[in-house]
Protein backbone atom coordinates (compact mmCIF):
# COMPACT_ATOMS: atom_id res chain seq x y z
CA UNK A 1 0.00 0.00 0.00
CA UNK A 2 1.01 3.63 -0.69
CA UNK A 3 0.61 6.62 2.00
CA UNK A 4 0.00 9.56 -0.11
CA UNK A 5 -0.14 13.25 1.58
CA UNK A 6 -1.23 16.61 0.43
CA UNK A 7 -0.60 19.76 3.11
CA UNK A 8 -2.23 22.86 2.30
CA UNK A 9 -2.31 25.69 3.93
CA UNK A 10 -5.86 25.03 5.49
CA UNK A 11 -6.19 21.34 5.45
CA UNK A 12 -4.28 18.11 5.15
CA UNK A 13 -5.46 15.27 3.05
CA UNK A 14 -4.08 12.00 3.82
CA UNK A 15 -4.89 9.06 1.15
CA UNK A 16 -3.98 5.26 1.16
CA UNK A 17 -3.88 3.60 -2.27
CA UNK A 18 -3.67 -0.47 -2.14
CA UNK A 19 -2.98 -0.29 -6.26
CA UNK A 20 -4.92 1.76 -8.00
CA UNK A 21 -7.59 1.65 -5.60
CA UNK A 22 -7.39 4.71 -3.28
CA UNK A 23 -9.34 2.74 -0.09
CA UNK A 24 -8.76 5.73 2.54
CA UNK A 25 -8.54 9.02 2.70
CA UNK A 26 -9.15 11.75 5.55
CA UNK A 27 -8.90 15.63 5.47
CA UNK A 28 -7.00 16.86 8.42
CA UNK A 29 -6.99 20.43 9.81
CA UNK A 30 -3.80 21.85 8.78
CA UNK A 31 -2.47 22.90 12.35
CA UNK A 32 0.60 22.98 14.23
CA UNK A 33 1.44 19.36 15.90
CA UNK A 34 4.85 17.99 16.94
CA UNK A 35 6.26 14.77 15.14
CA UNK A 36 4.82 12.25 17.67
CA UNK A 37 1.10 13.93 17.55
CA UNK A 38 1.25 13.65 14.04
CA UNK A 39 2.65 10.08 13.86
CA UNK A 40 0.31 8.85 16.52
CA UNK A 41 -2.82 10.77 15.02
CA UNK A 42 -1.72 8.45 11.22
CA UNK A 43 -1.70 5.42 12.87
CA UNK A 44 -4.94 5.90 14.72
CA UNK A 45 -6.74 6.64 11.58
CA UNK A 46 -5.52 3.82 10.23
CA UNK A 47 -6.29 1.34 13.14
CA UNK A 48 -10.04 2.77 13.09
CA UNK A 49 -10.20 1.78 9.06
CA UNK A 50 -9.08 -1.29 9.72
CA UNK A 51 -5.51 -1.13 7.70
CA UNK A 52 -2.69 -2.57 9.04
CA UNK A 53 0.34 0.22 8.85
CA UNK A 54 2.99 -2.40 7.94
CA UNK A 55 1.21 -3.35 5.02
CA UNK A 56 2.51 0.44 3.74
CA UNK A 57 5.63 -0.05 1.71
CA UNK A 58 5.79 4.00 0.08
CA UNK A 59 5.08 7.35 0.84
CA UNK A 60 5.37 10.60 -1.18
CA UNK A 61 4.07 13.62 0.11
CA UNK A 62 3.47 17.30 -1.83
CA UNK A 63 3.02 20.49 0.57
CA UNK A 64 3.13 24.31 0.71
CA UNK A 65 3.71 24.66 4.18
CA UNK A 66 7.32 24.06 4.70
CA UNK A 67 7.36 23.87 8.86
CA UNK A 68 4.31 21.29 8.71
CA UNK A 69 5.95 19.27 5.94
CA UNK A 70 9.35 18.92 7.99
CA UNK A 71 6.87 17.79 10.72
CA UNK A 72 5.49 15.30 8.32
CA UNK A 73 8.15 13.95 6.93
CA UNK A 74 9.54 13.40 10.58
CA UNK A 75 6.33 11.43 11.56
CA UNK A 76 6.51 9.34 8.45
CA UNK A 77 9.75 8.50 9.12
CA UNK A 78 9.26 7.57 12.71
CA UNK A 79 5.92 5.87 12.75
CA UNK A 80 5.94 4.13 9.32
CA UNK A 81 9.37 3.58 8.94
CA UNK A 82 9.57 4.99 5.64
CA UNK A 83 11.52 7.72 3.76
CA UNK A 84 8.99 9.58 1.63
CA UNK A 85 9.22 11.49 -1.28
CA UNK A 86 9.35 14.50 -1.57
CA UNK A 87 7.70 16.46 -4.40
CA UNK A 88 9.39 19.26 -6.18
CA UNK A 89 10.78 20.53 -9.18
CA UNK A 90 13.77 19.07 -9.20
CA UNK A 91 12.47 15.23 -8.90
CA UNK A 92 11.55 13.60 -12.40
CA UNK A 93 7.89 14.92 -12.82
CA UNK A 94 7.50 14.09 -16.29
CA UNK A 95 6.40 17.11 -17.11
CA UNK A 96 8.26 20.70 -18.31
CA UNK A 97 8.06 23.01 -16.20
CA UNK A 98 8.36 26.73 -17.86
CA UNK A 99 7.71 29.65 -15.73
CA UNK A 100 9.52 32.81 -15.43
CA UNK A 101 10.36 31.37 -11.52
CA UNK A 102 10.00 27.66 -11.88
CA UNK A 103 10.94 27.26 -8.06
CA UNK A 104 8.18 29.15 -7.18
CA UNK A 105 5.50 26.86 -8.48
CA UNK A 106 3.76 25.01 -5.37
CA UNK A 107 4.00 21.32 -5.27
CA UNK A 108 0.42 21.17 -5.31
CA UNK A 109 -0.07 22.85 -8.67
CA UNK A 110 3.10 20.92 -10.12
CA UNK A 111 1.06 17.48 -8.79
CA UNK A 112 -2.41 18.34 -10.33
CA UNK A 113 -0.92 19.25 -13.41
CA UNK A 114 0.76 15.79 -13.75
CA UNK A 115 -2.82 14.30 -12.82
CA UNK A 116 -4.72 16.52 -15.47
CA UNK A 117 -2.45 15.79 -18.03
CA UNK A 118 -2.13 12.13 -17.19
CA UNK A 119 -5.93 11.71 -17.62
CA UNK A 120 -6.86 13.75 -19.96
CA UNK A 121 -4.11 14.48 -22.24
CA UNK A 122 -2.92 18.06 -23.48
CA UNK A 123 -3.00 21.00 -23.62
CA UNK A 124 -5.11 20.76 -20.29
CA UNK A 125 -6.56 23.52 -17.70
CA UNK A 126 -6.72 22.21 -13.58
CA UNK A 127 -8.63 24.41 -11.42
CA UNK A 128 -7.86 23.88 -7.46
CA UNK A 129 -10.75 25.13 -5.18
CA UNK A 130 -9.61 25.34 -2.27
CA UNK A 131 -8.37 28.04 -0.07
CA UNK A 132 -6.82 30.17 -2.81
CA UNK A 133 -8.14 29.03 -6.69
CA UNK A 134 -5.23 28.31 -8.64
CA UNK A 135 -5.64 27.83 -12.40
CA UNK A 136 -2.55 25.25 -14.20
CA UNK A 137 -1.95 25.13 -17.52
CA UNK A 138 -0.25 22.33 -19.20
CA UNK A 139 0.24 23.02 -23.20
CA UNK A 140 0.48 20.81 -25.82
CA UNK A 141 4.04 19.62 -25.71
CA UNK A 142 3.85 18.65 -22.05
CA UNK A 143 5.52 21.81 -20.53
CA UNK A 144 3.72 23.49 -17.10
CA UNK A 145 3.69 27.35 -18.42
CA UNK A 146 1.77 29.18 -15.44
CA UNK A 147 -1.87 29.87 -14.80
CA UNK A 148 -3.49 32.16 -12.34
CA UNK A 149 -4.20 32.33 -8.73
CA UNK A 150 -7.64 34.02 -7.08
CA UNK A 151 -8.73 34.21 -3.63
CA UNK A 152 -10.90 31.12 -2.15
CA UNK A 153 -14.88 31.49 -2.00
CA UNK A 154 -14.36 30.42 1.86
CA UNK A 155 -11.60 33.39 2.02
CA UNK A 156 -14.03 35.68 -0.13
CA UNK A 157 -17.02 34.70 2.50
CA UNK A 158 -15.04 35.17 5.50
CA UNK A 159 -13.36 38.82 4.42
CA UNK A 160 -17.05 40.03 3.94
CA UNK A 161 -18.45 38.56 7.45
CA UNK A 162 -15.54 40.31 9.07
CA UNK A 163 -15.98 43.17 7.78
CA UNK A 164 -19.76 43.76 7.55
CA UNK A 165 -21.48 43.70 10.84
CA UNK A 166 -24.89 42.71 10.01
CA UNK A 167 -24.81 39.89 7.52
CA UNK A 168 -25.39 36.87 8.73
CA UNK A 169 -22.93 33.68 8.72
CA UNK A 170 -24.11 31.44 5.83
CA UNK A 171 -24.06 28.05 4.18
CA UNK A 172 -21.89 27.89 0.90
CA UNK A 173 -24.57 26.30 -1.78
CA UNK A 174 -25.88 27.54 -4.73
CA UNK A 175 -28.99 29.37 -4.87
CA UNK A 176 -31.80 28.55 -7.09
CA UNK A 177 -31.57 31.98 -8.62
CA UNK A 178 -29.65 34.51 -9.32
CA UNK A 179 -31.59 37.46 -7.43
CA UNK A 180 -31.65 36.56 -4.35
CA UNK A 181 -34.54 37.31 -2.29
CA UNK A 182 -32.89 37.86 0.84
CA UNK A 183 -30.34 38.31 2.27
CA UNK A 184 -28.74 34.93 2.85
CA UNK A 185 -29.59 34.04 -0.77
CA UNK A 186 -28.03 37.26 -2.31
CA UNK A 187 -24.78 36.59 -0.52
CA UNK A 188 -24.58 32.76 -2.01
CA UNK A 189 -25.61 34.07 -5.79
CA UNK A 190 -22.86 36.65 -5.45
CA UNK A 191 -20.40 34.23 -4.41
CA UNK A 192 -21.02 30.87 -6.14
CA UNK A 193 -22.31 32.67 -9.39
CA UNK A 194 -19.50 35.21 -9.21
CA UNK A 195 -16.63 32.67 -9.16
CA UNK A 196 -18.48 30.70 -11.50
CA UNK A 197 -18.11 33.93 -13.73
CA UNK A 198 -14.65 34.23 -12.65
CA UNK A 199 -13.88 30.83 -13.87
CA UNK A 200 -15.33 31.00 -17.01
CA UNK A 201 -13.45 34.40 -17.61
CA UNK A 202 -9.99 32.76 -16.39
CA UNK A 203 -10.77 29.88 -18.53
CA UNK A 204 -11.44 31.63 -21.39
CA UNK A 205 -8.79 34.14 -21.71
CA UNK A 206 -6.40 31.13 -21.34
CA UNK A 207 -7.69 29.56 -24.19
CA UNK A 208 -7.33 32.36 -26.38
CA UNK A 209 -4.15 32.32 -25.41
CA UNK A 210 -3.06 28.72 -26.50
CA UNK A 211 -5.64 29.18 -29.40
CA UNK A 212 -7.62 26.28 -28.63
CA UNK A 213 -10.37 25.21 -25.94
CA UNK A 214 -8.98 22.73 -23.83
CA UNK A 215 -10.55 20.45 -20.92
CA UNK A 216 -11.04 22.05 -17.36
CA UNK A 217 -10.58 19.54 -14.97
CA UNK A 218 -11.77 21.18 -10.72
CA UNK A 219 -10.57 19.92 -7.84
CA UNK A 220 -11.08 20.85 -4.66
CA UNK A 221 -13.47 21.56 -1.71
CA UNK A 222 -15.51 23.90 -3.52
CA UNK A 223 -15.18 21.80 -7.17
CA UNK A 224 -19.15 20.46 -7.27
CA UNK A 225 -20.55 24.06 -5.87
CA UNK A 226 -18.96 25.88 -8.97
CA UNK A 227 -18.96 23.21 -11.90
CA UNK A 228 -23.05 23.26 -11.51
CA UNK A 229 -22.54 26.65 -12.30
CA UNK A 230 -20.12 27.17 -14.69
CA UNK A 231 -19.91 26.95 -18.48
CA UNK A 232 -16.34 25.93 -18.79
CA UNK A 233 -15.56 23.37 -16.37
CA UNK A 234 -15.76 20.00 -17.90
CA UNK A 235 -15.04 16.94 -15.31
CA UNK A 236 -14.83 17.32 -11.67
CA UNK A 237 -11.67 15.05 -10.00
CA UNK A 238 -12.19 15.27 -6.20
CA UNK A 239 -8.92 13.69 -5.68
CA UNK A 240 -7.03 15.10 -8.52
CA UNK A 241 -3.91 15.75 -6.84
CA UNK A 242 -3.50 12.45 -4.90
CA UNK A 243 -3.85 10.65 -7.71
CA UNK A 244 -0.78 12.94 -9.18
CA UNK A 245 0.95 11.88 -6.20
CA UNK A 246 0.50 8.32 -7.43
CA UNK A 247 1.83 9.14 -10.52
CA UNK A 248 4.69 10.55 -9.64
CA UNK A 249 5.55 7.97 -6.45
CA UNK A 250 5.26 4.70 -9.63
CA UNK A 251 7.73 7.28 -11.79
CA UNK A 252 9.93 7.86 -9.22
CA UNK A 253 10.38 4.17 -8.12
CA UNK A 254 10.24 3.06 -11.84
CA UNK A 255 13.62 5.36 -13.10
CA UNK A 256 14.71 5.72 -9.69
Amino acid sequence: MLLVLDVGNTNAVVGIFDGDLLTGHWRLSSVERTCDEAGILMRNLFALAGMAAERIEGAIVSSVVPRLEEVWYEAILSYLGITPIVVSRRIDLGLKVETDNPDEVGADRLVNSVAAMAKYGRPVVSVDLGTAITFDVVSADGAYIGGAIAPGLAVSMETLFSRTARLPQIALVAPERFIGRNTMNAIQSGIVNGYAGLVDAIAKGIWDELGTKTPVIATGGHAEILAARSSSITHIEPWLTLDGLLILYRRHAKHG
